[in-house]
């Protein structure tokens, strides 16, 4: 059975106190946080933190908030080894970067489907849709889609009938 990162009866130390070749002792302040099954751990936070600092700010800190302070010293000791330069704060600004050419994207699309309502608006007259007209008898949803779509704004019947001519040839 395991306890604390030792197996009980016979000692075993955890990942820092092997890493750092010392006894564990029964209250390490490393063991509960750094078990002897995963030594990486522990050796990543050490090339970058130093164990003296660790066991410092683990110290300082009440026992119920050293474990998210040991799940963000991990994060940061692997993203400083993965990127010795930028560390976390690269992952940071590449996550930055993807989230503005995805909200430029959008904005595209979200532009691209206003201007494709608003043609759709105008060429429908253009085409006899309309109440009365001969092609809105047929189906039920033709004379829906016929009496349902209205321009959003009184501006862009005007916008897109001075560009009439231009957008049919752009089709």
């Amino acid at each position: 059975m395991k306890e604390s990162g030792r197996k009980q009866g016979a000692p075993s130390p955890c990942a820092a106190c092997k890493l750092l070749r010392r006894r564990c002792a029964q209250d390490c302040v490393f063991a509960p946080y750094f078990p002897a099954d995963d030594p990486q751990k522990f050796a990543n936070v050490h090339k970058v933190f130093g164990a003296s600092n660790v066991n410092k700010m683990l110290q300082e800190l009440p026992v119920h908030q050293r474990g998210d302070a040991v799940s963000s010293m991990v994060y940061e000791a692997n993203a400083r080894v993965r990127d010795p330069v930028y560390g976390c704060v690269g992952a940071i600004s590449s996550l930055q970067q993807q989230i503005d050419v995805l909200q430029t994207q959008l904005a595209l699309a979200q532009a691209e489907v206003v201007h494709l309502r608003v043609r759709q608006t105008a060429s429908m007259p253009n085409h006899g849709v309309g109440p009365g007209s001969p092609s809105s008898s047929g189906s039920p949803s033709s004379r829906l889609m016929g009496s349902q779509v209205k321009p959003i704004f009184d501006m862009d019947m005007v916008v897109d009938q001075a560009h009439l001519g231009e957008s049919m040839w752009s089709c």
